[in-house]
């Protein structure tokens, strides 16, 4: 049975845009959002752990979010967590949440968001290149088990690449968006 799937590389790769996405939802550009915070992740319990798994994330006001860690002795993490996501945001421990006041969007800001935008649009691409890797390597090793010819593995080969083309094309066209964006508002 050939391990060649290209069905499933379409799926991960478009899964790889679909990330992309949620992730660049998550950069503000204007008010608070509880999205903000998803790509954080803590440690805790010797783990890497997503901070909405730790704690409630909610914005009671427009230019704020809070954080209610559920066991006080995350506190420290969390904290830590959000000031080295490159986010931008100061955490405000009062002992039991964790404020977060949403910052003015100034020239400044706004440049540090259009990199972090593509910094996440970096990531993006390399799981695209991943995943063609993933499908170039099954290709040889169809070929090197005799289930496909030659001929067969380099058209396949070009069929991964072209849909790879089109997957980064993909995703450079969201992260453009989003950046102009930021910059504009």
């Amino acid at each position: 049975m050939a391990k060649y799937d290209k069905a499933d590389l379409e799926r991960r790769m478009k899964g790889a845009v679909e990330a992309l996405r949620h992730d660049l939802g998550g950069l503000r550009t204007g008010r608070a959002n509880t999205t903000l915070l998803d790509p954080i992740m803590v440690t805790v319990y010797g783990a890497n752990m997503p901070l909405n798994q730790v704690a409630t994330v909610s914005a009671p006001e427009p230019r704020l979010l809070s954080v209610q860690v559920w066991d006080k002795m995350n506190i420290g993490p969390v904290e830590k967590a959000i000031r080295s996501a490159g986010l931008g945001l100061n955490p405000i421990n009062d002992g039991n949440n964790i404020r977060l006041p949403i910052p003015d969007l100034t020239e400044e800001r706004r440049k540090e968001l259009a990199k972090l935008a593509h910094q996440y649009a970096e990531k993006a691409r390399i799981a695209v290149r991943n995943v063609r890797r993933d499908g170039m390597d099954a290709l040889k090793a169809d070929e090197n088990k005799k289930e496909i010819s030659e001929d067969e593995r380099k058209r396949g080969e070009a069929e991964v690449q072209k849909l790879t083309d089109e997957q980064i094309k993909a995703l450079d066209e969201v992260a453009a968006q989003k950046e102009k964006e930021i910059l504009t508002q």
